[in-house]
């Protein structure tokens, strides 16, 4: 999956059991992403269009893998690690 948000709990569990990971991009970079896709073929929802279900094939794909098969979290990783860092300078 691609997107710029955390997924809910139930997805998180999704993704462990089918082995999904979610890369994060920059809203609006669509075009960017699309130079980088090799090979796109739909997999399931072919009715959907645009939202189908896609198996690609990616050389230099400019994105992050935010959560991956084992349900860690960047978003989550990332607030703890702020988190942290806030406190540290509050108390000096």
């Amino acid at each position: 999956m691609i997107g710029k948000g955390a997924r809910s709990q139930e997805v998180v569990e999704a993704m462990k059991k089918y082995k999904c990971v979610y890369f994060a991009a920059i809203g609006g970079a669509g075009a960017l992403l699309a130079k980088s896709i090799k090979k796109a073929e739909v997999i399931a929802y072919e009715d959907l269009g645009p939202e189908a279900v896609r198996r690609l094939e990616v050389e230099s794909f400019p994105a992050i893998v935010a959560q991956d098969i084992y349900g860690n979290n960047l978003y989550v990783e990332g607030m703890k690690k702020y988190a942290r860092r806030i406190s540290e300078v509050e108390t000096g």
